[in-house]
């Protein structure tokens, strides 16, 4: 009989524990732990992207160039004291600079290597007429790379969270720089129990 009432009465703290899902819309705003999130990632790049847009190189270079400036991503680095998907952060500014119209991007390092290896397929398993040639790729003109920072100021339950983000845009032919982006996102963030 004892058996059956501590089974009756640990039945509720199993069912009490399980995982619960919510779908969310996903432009919704939500901090659970205080550290860098998605809307963080989406907000600092289509702000970097608007002051990279509009700001004097672009007009600059379009004249320069007679068409529009080719780019591509070199690295962001993450110099942050946790960890952070500089990967999606830099897709998301790849999208919003594609999407913009303004400039045209070639693909990464990486990207390269899977697309030569394609052509080098290609040269021995394609027709003559579909085949894709090598000596052909556009060269970029501009290279933009970057760096995440953090500083985190915590006693107790209680922490300051800054980050600044750093993104330049380099001319490859010159190495001018012309272009320096700065983004800079400070969170409150009060705990129930220290873990900073």
């Amino acid at each position: 009989m004892k058996k059956l009432w501590m089974v009756l009465l640990l039945v509720p703290f199993v069912f009490a524990c399980g995982t619960k899902v919510q779908r969310m819309d996903t432009h919704e705003i939500v901090d659970v732990s205080g550290r860098w999130n998605d809307t963080d990632s989406q907000m600092v790049a289509q702000e970097m992207i608007n002051d990279c847009l509009n700001s004097g190189w672009y007009a600059k270079a379009a004249s320069r160039l007679g068409k529009e400036p080719v780019v591509i991503v070199g690295s962001v680095t993450n110099d942050s004291m946790e960890h952070i998907n500089t990967a999606a952060f830099v897709e998301e500014m790849q999208r919003a600079l594609i999407n913009s119209g303004k400039v045209d991007f070639v693909a990464s390092r990486n990207e390269r290597g899977e697309v030569r290896q394609e052509r080098l397929e290609q040269d021995e398993f394609a027709s003559e007429e579909t085949r894709k040639a090598f000596g052909r790729e556009v060269g970029a003109d501009y290279m933009l790379s970057g760096v995440l920072n953090s500083i985190v100021d915590s006693q107790n339950k209680k922490a300051v969270v800054f980050y600044q983000v750093n993104m330049k845009l380099i001319d490859i032919e010159s190495n001018k720089i012309v272009w320096n982006g700065q983004k800079q996102i400070k969170k409150y963030v009060k705990r129930s129990k220290t873990s900073w």
